[in-house]
């Protein structure tokens, strides 16, 4: 598996893991519990990819440029998360404008 391939299924598997059990089981329904849960989930996700690449010198392509481990672990674990959180929102009708709903 490439090192590219093995932070995509890290990333994936961290975004169904938050959003199709981890969320709808803690019943996250605020835009401030959900951003907190999810800073959680992600810096495990970044930290895990660390202990995988930190200090490995592995270049990782993303298409127009080469970039570290950390740059293409973050920018992808955002890309993957975007639809699923997105969607969350949406069915859970929290707003990103109130913060303080309950």
């Amino acid at each position: 598996m490439t090192p590219e391939l093995t932070i995509l299924t890290i990333n994936a598997v961290f975004v169904v893991f938050a959003y199709g059990l981890a969320y709808p089981l803690l019943r996250v329904r605020t835009i401030g519990a959900l951003a907190l849960y999810d800073a959680i989930i992600c810096s495990v996700a970044v930290g895990l990819a660390g202990v995988l690449f930190w200090g490995s010198g592995t270049a990782f392509s993303l298409v127009l440029f080469d970039t570290n481990w950390f740059v293409f672990s973050l920018l992808t674990l955002m890309l993957i998360e975007a639809l699923p959180a997105m969607a969350y929102l949406k069915r859970h009708n929290i707003n990103l404008a109130d913060p303080d709903q309950d």
